[in-house]
């Protein structure tokens, strides 16, 4: 199967990501102006890692994200189900495992902060993705999700949305394997939740005090939050 749809079945997901991993990359860095740099970069300041924590990196993908994280000094692990996009980032010096989002390969309270980077919005069952993470991380610990959002002023979005359907997938064509895959990328913005809709999600998955901080307009955000402390994360 050349891209997944948005019922997003696993199996399609990551076979999907097996055949663009070769250029993902590259392809990341045309279609976001260089922008995706930034975001990761503002990503690990939020979280704020420390020397000695334990994080975990999950929808990791060839990893670029989990070495930027590293540079704090933390133990860092990425965490991703498509062995092709492993693979592709096996020169980087980090740690990897293959492992589903809605079952983690992981022991309860085994992290003090997890993130995942332009992944949440694949994974089929958002809330379950959210309550596994809330699961591995130790009571008190954090939670950083940075994804595609939506643009804060009007104006901006509609020429954002059109942009979407149809320059996304255009310029995809030049740059990547599998074009047909960012048409999918384009569908699953589109129907993303807003920051808000997302933040109550948060909250209601067994996080608290999530906190959004938007990026470049909105074009993504990052939501912080805490799993809370002396409590069960699946209640």
């Amino acid at each position: 199967m050349s891209r997944a749809n948005l019922d997003k079945q696993p199996r399609d997901v990551a076979s999907m990501f097996d055949g663009v991993a070769k250029r993902y990359d590259l392809t990341n860095t045309v279609l976001s102006g260089g922008m995706d740099h930034v975001w990761r970069r503002r990503a690990r300041s939020l979280l704020a890692p420390r020397p000695g924590e334990r994080i975990l990196d999950l929808a990791a993908g060839t990893a670029v994200s989990t070495v930027e994280l590293a540079k704090s000094g933390a133990w860092c692990v990425a965490a991703d189900f498509s062995l092709g996009m492993l693979r592709a980032g096996a020169g980087r010096d980090v740690p990897k495992v293959a492992g589903d989002a809605m079952r983690l390969p992981f022991a309860d309270e085994s992290f003090d902060a997890a993130t995942i980077s332009f992944g949440l919005r694949n994974v089929q069952d958002t809330g379950a993705g959210l309550r596994e993470m809330a699961r591995v991380v130790r009571p008190g610990g954090r939670l950083a999700v940075v994804e595609f959002s939506t643009p804060v002023f009007p104006p901006f979005r509609a020429v954002y949305m059109n942009y979407l359907m149809r320059a996304l997938p255009r310029i995809a064509t030049s740059v990547s394997s599998n074009p047909d895959a960012y048409v999918y990328l384009a569908e699953s913005i589109r129907d993303w939740p807003d920051q808000q809709a997302l933040r109550s999600l948060v909250e209601a998955s067994g996080w608290e005090r999530c906190s959004v901080t938007n990026l470049t307009g909105g074009i993504a955000a990052i939501h912080l939050a805490r799993r809370p402390a002396g409590h069960d994360s699946q209640s």
